[in-house]
């Protein structure tokens, strides 16, 4: 186990496979990475979160892992949508892809998101996180 160096107040898990929420959960946890983690389990909610809570930065997560493949609101729609937020949600938001698509064009049209700082191939691990640590985003 490692020592945490740094941890995030909120982050926002956004998949609909309950089993990978489980898992994300548990590990940022375990590392201490997170004071809390908010779990959606669609684009769609997640999008309703940050519009319900676009005017509290404290209400907002530090980092969104965001999964690519959903139902309805997928991860390029989330992105899309992500957008059209104000520079106080998008500035305080990083996105991180958290997916378990090998597309080679799905990859490389999302990591080419202005918004998107990292993609990770599931599952989410304690060494995953240290590379975030290591961005020193906060």
């Amino acid at each position: 186990m490692v020592t945490a160096t740094k941890t995030v107040d909120l982050v926002m898990l956004v998949d609909d496979n309950d089993t990978d929420n489980f898992i994300s959960k548990r590990i940022i946890e375990i590392t201490e990475f997170a004071k809390y983690v908010e779990i959606k389990n669609s684009g769609k909610s997640a999008l309703e979160y940050l519009e319900q809570h676009k005017d509290d930065a404290d209400k907002l997560p530090n980092i969104i892992f965001l999964d690519i493949n959903m139902p309805i609101v997928d991860g390029f729609v989330f992105l899309y949508e992500f957008e059209k937020f104000s520079d106080i949600v998008k500035d305080k938001c990083k996105v991180i892809i958290l997916s378990s698509s090998d597309n080679k064009r799905d990859i490389d049209k999302i990591v080419n998101n202005d918004h998107v700082i990292k993609f990770i191939t599931k599952p989410l691990t304690e060494n995953a996180l240290n590379e975030i640590r290591s961005l020193d985003l906060y």
